[in-house]
C-alpha cells in the first residue's frame, strides 16, 4: 500500500494554487491545512465545498 504524507500533499496543493491552478482536497484534515496555508500566504481563493470534498480556486 502506498501512503502519502499530509504535509507533502499540502505542499503540492499550495504549489498548484500559487501557480494559478485549482486544487482539490477530499479529507477534512487536508482541507483544514490548506485553508491555514491560504490564510498564511494571504491568497485570494474561492472555496467551493461539496459533499465529497473541496475545490480551492484562485480568484484571478
Amino acid at each position: 500500500m502506498f501512503v502519502l504524507s499530509q504535509s507533502k500533499l499540502v505542499e503540492e496543493k499550495m504549489q498548484q494554487l500559487m501557480n494559478g491552478y485549482s486544487a482539490y482536497a477530499e479529507t477534512e484534515e487536508l482541507i483544514r491545512l490548506i485553508e491555514r496555508n491560504v490564510s498564511k500566504y494571504d491568497l485570494d481563493i474561492i472555496l467551493d465545498q461539496t459533499d465529497v470534498g473541496c475545490w480551492f480556486i484562485p480568484n484571478k
